[in-house]
């Protein structure tokens, strides 16, 4: 049992294309999967997968890359992240590395998913990139540890990631960690705590190798899982049992 903790199927890249994914999905051991949200215009097509594949869970959230959705309400959150089959708030977070000039909105909507997720009690999904000191920062402000949740597709450092497994936090690592100028990364994954990793696709987008360069999709999570398991010197099926245990121990999600 593998599950792909993180993917974007509600993309073009997919349209028509979702019996394939499935069929993919169940040759290669993948049970399930987590359809992000990363704005409120394409939330109900996200939600839509869930509701129609039962092995399909959804999010309810606006990437920190979408400046457009910068006068993001809690309410409006809090209300979409209430409907059934969404299992966590995100993709929230923040990203100093595409985005310039006065990122204070930014910091205030990741605070504003933090506190929906508070309120409706379900983990977040967060994305941190060039931004590992203010993401911390804020995350221990609001008390995102109350609910805990996962640095997704996890590029950053060591310290951070105790950092965030200390706050309550999992570890989410994509195809990232199979490519060749990744051995920092390869490090990270070799050490953390077996109890608090998650694996993922982050498809289209990532895909590992040797699909380095083509379109990601869920069925390719298992290349993520074998490579950390290689890393850590643990079979495939005991790191796949643990992050499937992980995931749906985290989203609250029976198996």
């Amino acid at each position: 049992m593998l599950v792909d903790s993180h993917c974007h199927l509600d993309y073009p890249e997919f349209e028509g294309r979702m019996d394939q994914v499935r069929v993919d999905m169940a040759a290669n051991g993948v049970t399930h999967a987590l359809c992000i949200s990363t704005s409120l215009e394409g939330f109900p097509r996200v939600h839509a997968l869930a509701e129609r594949y039962a092995n399909f869970y959804a999010t309810a959230g606006v990437h920190p890359d979408h400046p457009e959705s910068s006068t993001l309400r809690m309410e409006e959150l809090v209300e979409l992240g209430a409907r059934p089959k969404v299992v966590g708030i995100g993709e929230t977070g923040l990203d100093y590395y595409r985005l310039e000039g006065d990122l204070e909105w930014q910091r205030e909507r990741f605070r504003t998913h933090i506190r929906a997720a508070r309120r409706l009690k379900k983990p977040l999904v967060i994305h941190s990139r060039a931004a590992a000191q203010d993401t911390l920062r804020i995350m221990r402000e609001e008390g995102a540890g109350e609910v805990g949740g996962v640095l997704h597709c996890f590029t950053e450092t060591l310290d951070f990631a105790r950092a965030a497994i200390a706050t309550g936090f999992h570890i989410s690592f994509s195809g990232i960690v199979t490519f060749k100028n990744a051995g920092a990364l390869r490090e990270v994954a070799r050490v953390l705590p077996l109890e608090r990793l998650l694996v993922e696709t982050d498809s289209p987008y990532l895909a590992p190798v040797p699909h380095r360069g083509k379109t990601n999709h869920p069925a390719l999570v298992r290349h993520v899982a074998e490579e950390v398991a290689r890393l850590r010197g643990v079979t495939f099926e005991a790191l796949a049992q643990a992050t499937s245990s992980n995931f749906f121990s985290l989203f609250s999600i029976s198996p």
